[in-house]
């Protein structure tokens, strides 16, 4: 039998999983009847947690919100997990969790089973963060961004690229990605009529927000890909179009993501590639493993030749070499 102080944690652990708990559910969990229930809610009432209750049969116990935070109880993975996530916070594009992160991490691990505490002190203690040089952003300066986002409004701010020009950007506002260190907003740039990325460090929001907009159709691939996409070809100088002797499905499996591909009947595919030098897509172009033909860059196709010729020269040296060879 569970003493009151210890049944009393597990019903606000129980109270702390989102929804309406009912008395007779939670009596069988605690294995109590429902009276305790009901005792135990008022206990933590008198204590200051903030416990709803709803009639009905689809009604319950809550747990509210209130000025005290209740004690957390959590498994082993759920400890390992929320310490990690505290040691790796800093590293993580913004200005100003380093040292907050790390006096939280000190009071979770203080609360830690002796099991668990040397390996997560010892890890903590072998960690650095090693700085990427990207400028970080103030921990405030997300949630109006996030705010914005979930109440579907338009987000206007000044936003600087990267020669230092300034412009007044409108948005519909739909993901904030953190990549490489760097917190990125994914929108809908009104002015372009497009789907844009921004650097959330180079940006100033204005007040108030824009008007309310309505969700768009994701972009093709879904936000995840869009965002890779963008990110990896922000600084192609020039892009190029082959046509690959190869199903759409096989290139795919071999390309990242930031190469356009469209099927061109069941067995080839169109493929777009980005770089500031002709010379090194045609060396890439070999990775594909398929015939291929360029559809607009002489640059592109003097390159290819020029490689051709290159391979087709060391394989005749190469082969009188080897005759030779063979011949002693």
């Amino acid at each position: 039998m569970l003493t009151t102080s210890a049944r009393l944690l597990r019903l606000l652990a129980a109270l702390q999983v989102p929804g309406d708990h009912t008395g007779p559910s939670l009596a069988d969990e605690l294995g109590v009847s429902v009276r305790t229930v009901r005792n135990d809610v008022a206990t933590l009432r008198e204590l200051g947690y903030p416990v709803g209750a709803s009639p009905g049969v689809a009604g319950g116990y809550r747990l509210g919100s209130g000025s005290r935070l209740p004690p957390l109880l959590l498994d082993d993975d759920e400890a390992m997990a929320v310490s990690l996530g505290l040691i790796l916070a800093a590293s993580h594009g913004l200005s100003d969790t380093a040292e907050s992160s790390m006096r939280a991490f000190s009071k979770v691990v203080a609360q830690l089973p002796s099991r668990l505490r040397p390996r997560l002190e010892t890890l903590a203690g072998v960690t650095v963060n090693a700085p990427v040089g990207s400028p970080a952003v103030a921990t405030d300066s997300l949630p109006p961004i996030a705010a914005a986002i979930h109440a579907r409004e338009q987000l206007r701010f000044a936003y600087r690229d990267a020669s230092g020009s300034e412009t007044h950007r409108e948005v519909e506002p739909y993901r904030l990605v953190l990549r490489g260190a760097r917190w990125y907003l994914l929108g809908w740039d009104v002015g372009r009529d497009d789907w844009r990325t921004f650097r959330v460090d180079r940006l100033r929001v204005k007040v108030p927000n824009g008007r309310r907009f309505r969700s768009r159709p994701d972009p093709e691939g879904g936000f995840e890909s869009f965002v890779v996409r963008a990110l990896e070809t922000a600084s192609w100088q020039q892009r190029y179009r082959v046509r690959l002797l190869a199903p759409a499905d096989v290139i795919r499996g071999r390309a990242p993501a930031s190469v356009e591909i469209e099927p061109d009947g069941d067995d080839a595919c169109v493929v777009t590639v980005g770089s500031d030098s002709a010379a090194m897509v045609a060396k890439y172009l070999a990775w594909w493993d398929a015939p291929f033909e360029v559809l607009d860059s002489p640059e592109l196709v003097a390159e290819v030749r020029l490689l051709a010729q290159r391979y087709a020269d060391a394989a005749r040296r190469s082969e009188r070499r080897v005759d030779v060879s063979g011949s002693r």
